[in-house]
């Protein structure tokens, strides 16, 4: 069956980096998209990155463009997102997303 699985999450302070790995299984990895959604206490679940299958493509909401990376390694069917210069407001829990699937998310939590 599906599975992934994040890591990564943690406590950094503003102006700080993280970066999420997400481990995929159960799928052909390199055929499908992959996304970075974020949901805040009493928000809704919102997409933070989107890359194509290949990697070729990547698209991001304008609250993290130029902030956060997406990128992926068919070979470890790995997706990962490499955040900077994070800011309280990016505190939330980070899911990897396929399809209709989810992992468990990593909490990341910004703050001094």
């Amino acid at each position: 069956q599906v599975q992934l699985v994040e890591s990564g999450g943690g406590l950094v302070q503003p102006g700080g980096s993280l970066r999420l790995s997400c481990a995929a299984s159960g799928f052909t990895f390199s055929s499908y998209a992959m996304s970075w959604y974020r949901q805040a206490p009493g928000k809704e679940r919102d997409v933070v990155a989107t890359i194509t299958s290949a990697g070729g493509a990547t698209t991001y909401p304008d609250s993290v463009k130029g902030r956060f990376t997406i990128s992926r390694d068919n070979a470890k069917n790995t997706v990962y997102l490499q955040m900077n210069s994070l800011n309280p407001e990016d505190t939330a829990v980070y899911y990897c997303n396929v399809r209709s699937y989810w992992g468990q998310g990593t909490q990341v939590t910004v703050s001094s």
